[in-house]
């Protein structure tokens, strides 16, 4: 594809975009359930499809170019089909984010200011490997009026196409160009150029790849980094309910990014905890690697400087043994991705301090860091988990793709009446309200 024809796409996006932020929400909710049906009646072309992208994924996973972690997220069945289908249903019952009043204030009488939410506009995507992250963004693109460029992993080309094409037919009725699919490395570097028509990219990928994007581009991104997260067993944890928590957090499914990575005991109940959660562990198929601390209590293998910090996406496990819960905060604060950590205590106190001292977008008690995921939080999907604090942090949901603007709605004020010796006071008055133009002329 030549520059030319990216630009033509990325133009066609921008235009479709204003027109999406103007389908009313009933349009909105049918095409999305049009698309989780399309999805279940193309089922047998979308299997094929990637069973073709397994079976060359496995091929250079014998060749040792990809992970085996790598090859679990590709693969699709008709159960992870149907839950592909049901998560587009479920973003079309979320309450629409596009129009809501946000904010209401009178100005003076008869001069009212609203804010209200709307569309980002045009959002390029870069992803992994995992076909039903197309899906996923493309959905909440589309409930949240906002035109989408989607590019995937190259391992799952056939996948994505296959899907993508699925998506445009259910669609067709909606502003050409609202969903546009790219496949080539220079088609991003040329996306990457087009500030004055895309509004927001978001990569998914390594700390590596986000920092290129940044790097080579003047649009705004909201990255999806590695997951490095950590589960930290306190000394008033209730040590059963721990090793539920870990091992969940590990085994559950390894080759996601909310995934626990490192490990953190107490020293103070290492000893009675750790043989029993390495046993399940073993039990499980996990490498374990531990500090000398470890090592002391259990048989595992060194641990490396590098496994602090190593989002593995498999069954392996990093174990360190700490003096106390500011000794598990800092090794996070310096080692994490600001991803989701965890904590397990019966401690209150102790809680909120590893609460409110750690950095990462979701941090919480008593649970398993599996949790961390649109789905699972009620978002209906997520386009991906933004480990950074500026504008959307956590997994992004709808509220995540959009911004707002100010509507003023007035009877004639002049600026001048509101200047010089004997200016008009304002009122600045917060008051409940929704925005709806016109009603000032009809009272």
């Amino acid at each position: 594809m030549t520059e030319t024809d990216t630009h033509d796409q990325v133009t066609q996006a921008n235009r479709a975009a204003l027109r999406l932020a103007n389908v009313d929400e009933a349009r909105r909710n049918a095409a999305l359930a049009d698309i989780a049906d399309a999805i279940r009646e193309n089922s047998e072309a979308i299997l094929a499809a990637n069973e073709t992208d397994v079976e060359e994924a496995e091929r250079m996973l014998a060749e040792g170019e990809y992970t085996q972690a790598l090859v679990d997220r590709l693969k699709l069945d008709e159960g992870k089909l149907e839950s592909i289908a049901g998560m587009v249903e479920s973003v079309a019952e979320q309450a629409d984010p596009l129009g809501e009043t946000l904010a209401a204030r009178e100005l003076d009488e008869d001069l009212e200011l609203y804010k209200l939410s709307v569309p980002i506009g045009v959002v390029g995507t870069i992803f992994e490997s995992r076909p039903d992250a197309l899906v996923q963004i493309a959905a909440l693109a589309l409930k949240s009026g906002n035109a989408v460029i989607l590019k995937g992993g190259s391992e799952a080309s056939e996948s994505n196409r296959v899907l993508y094409e699925t998506i445009l037919e259910a669609t067709a009725d909606l502003p050409e160009g609202w969903a546009t699919l790219i496949e080539a490395h220079e088609e991003v570097d040329r996306l990457l150029s087009m500030d004055d028509l895309v509004d927001l990219v978001m990569p998914r990928g390594s700390s590596e790849f986000v920092s290129y994007i940044e790097a080579n581009t003047q649009i705004p991104v909201l990255g999806h980094t590695e997951g490095v997260c950590h589960v930290y067993v306190d000394e008033a944890a209730d040590l059963e309910m721990a090793e539920d928590i870990a091992l969940d957090a590990k085994v559950q499914y390894p080759a996601v990014c909310n995934a626990v990575e490192t490990l953190l005991v107490n020293e103070s109940v290492a000893e009675e905890f750790l043989p029993d959660a390495v046993s399940r562990y073993r039990e499980e198929g996990v490498t374990l690697r531990g500090d000398a601390a470890t090592r002391d209590i259990v048989d595992v293998d060194p641990v490396t400087d590098d496994d602090w910090r190593a989002e593995y996406g498999d069954l392996e496990l990093a174990i360190k043994v700490v003096e106390d819960v500011y000794d598990a905060v800092s090794h996070i604060n310096e080692n994490g991705s600001k991803h989701t950590e965890s904590i397990v205590t019966e401690d209150a106190d102790t809680a909120e301090t590893f609460m409110t001292g750690i950095d990462a977008a979701s941090v919480f008690h008593n649970a398993s860091t599996r949790f961390a995921d649109g789905y699972r939080y009620g978002l209906g999907a997520e386009v991906g988990i933004s480990t950074g604090k500026i504008h959307a942090r956590g997994p992004v949901g709808l509220e995540g793709l959009t911004t707002y603007k100010y509507y003023l709605e007035g009877d004639g004020q002049l600026v001048a009446s509101y200047a010089g010796e004997d200016a008009l006071p304002f009122t600045h008055r917060e008051f409940d309200g929704e925005w709806n133009p016109g009603h000032l002329a009809d009272e």
